[in-house]
């Protein structure tokens, strides 16, 4: 549980993150968040989500898997990041003040933070 602490307070220090949590992507579960999640909503919501854009995906033709959904408001990014590992994969929600945060570098530092999880 330590470990699962120590990577959330990573992506939590990440420039412009003020939320964030970790959720199972079958069972909505929530592993683990911090900072203002208000944003993001429940985890089976989250998990719900992502299903829904990765079967519509899967019927448009897209090949893959969905990797990562971005909804932008005025004045946040709302990221949710699909964790692969084996078994059921994560989600890792952030929510990113556009005032604060370039969005294609703090997708990048994420991931990079998210390894962590599934390592």
């Amino acid at each position: 549980m330590r470990a699962l602490e120590a990577s959330l307070s990573d992506v939590l220090g990440s420039p412009g993150v003020v939320g964030a949590a970790l959720v199972d992507a079958a069972t909505g579960l929530t592993y683990a968040a911090g900072g203002d999640q208000r944003l993001l909503g429940p985890g089976a919501e989250l998990a719900e989500l992502a299903a829904l854009i990765g079967d519509r995906l899967c019927e448009a033709g897209a090949g893959g898997e969905l990797e990562s959904v971005v909804v932008t408001s005025t004045r946040h990014h709302e990221v949710v990041q699909v964790l692969p590992r084996q078994g059921d994969p994560l989600l890792l929600a952030t929510v990113l003040d556009r005032t604060r945060v370039n969005l294609a570098l703090a997708l990048r530092q994420t991931a990079d933070s998210a390894r962590g999880f599934v390592a």
